[in-house]
């Protein structure tokens, strides 16, 4: 695990966010801090607030009230494209690839953010896009290569295996060259082996200087990985605090297993 004090800027901040979707409170005063080159997970159970937390921070959808600050800006109010550009990516829970493309022209997509070139541009094929265009293949399978799936480069997303069309949604957030990335539900769907090959690839992310934001079910998964953790409950923050002492917090363990009615 990373052992970076939290005497640092802290890339991402949250203070006092509040979500309603009419009369519901979806995400209830919460705040925390994310730390540069950390792994910080978020958890709880299942309508604990979790995705749309992930939604509010990447722009998805707007919030309530409250404060977000990005890089030493904030960011409540800015459109997703926006966010993505300041060097946010993310993943989502539901794994959103484009049917009929390689996982090589998948990776390259993400990498829109990141060009210059515009629609006009492209039309009249000028000398200057067709450089940009090899940098962005170049680079898109460097990407691959460093999550170790540079086999699967030309072969179709739709016939890869679940575990596989991950791996290349990954590469293709980190196409954008985030600061910060954001993995929603990465294990989602995977069995065993497939979880351990997440749990590598996140680790190595983190080691290639980018910081992560993880929402997760695998317990596993989260203790092995992750700096520090967050723990929701029905949109409030319960709980903040490295794997070890979350693991041990009566709080956590009575929302996860319920209140012995022994004791």
């Amino acid at each position: 695990m990373n052992t970076r004090t939290s005497q640092q800027e802290p890339m991402l901040l949250l203070e006092k966010v509040n979500k309603q979707f009419g009369g519901l409170q979806a995400i209830n005063n919460v705040g925390f801090t994310v730390q540069p080159g950390c792994i910080k997970a978020v958890i709880g159970p299942n309508g604990a607030g979790k995705t749309t937390l992930f939604n509010l921070i990447a722009g998805n959808i707007p919030v309530s009230s409250g404060t977000i600050i990005f890089q030493g800006q904030e960011i409540r109010g800015k459109k997703s494209h926006e966010i993505a550009r300041m060097g946010m990516s993310r993943t989502f829970q539901n794994i959103k690839l484009f049917h009929g493309m390689t996982a090589l022209e998948c990776v390259m997509v993400g990498r829109h953010t990141r060009s210059c070139a515009g629609f006009l541009a492209g039309m009249l094929s000028l000398p200057w896009t067709w450089q940009e265009e090899r940098a962005i293949r170049s680079r898109s399978m460097e990407l691959l290569e460093m999550l170790e799936i540079a086999d699967l480069a030309g072969t179709e997303v739709s016939s890869l295996a679940f575990g596989q069309q991950r791996a290349v949604e990954m590469a293709r957030a980190l196409a954008a060259e985030p600061d910060l990335l954001l993995l929603d539900e990465p294990a989602a769907g995977l069995n065993i082996y497939e979880t351990a090959e997440v749990a590598r690839l996140i680790t190595a992310i983190r080691d290639m200087g980018i910081t992560v934001l993880l929402v997760e079910h695998d317990m596993s998964l989260v203790m092995d990985v992750s700096d520090e953790i967050v723990v929701l409950s029905f949109g409030s923050k319960v709980a903040e605090d490295i794997p070890a002492n979350i693991q041990k917090n009566a709080e956590v363990i009575k929302i996860y297993l319920g209140e012995d009615e022994t004791v």
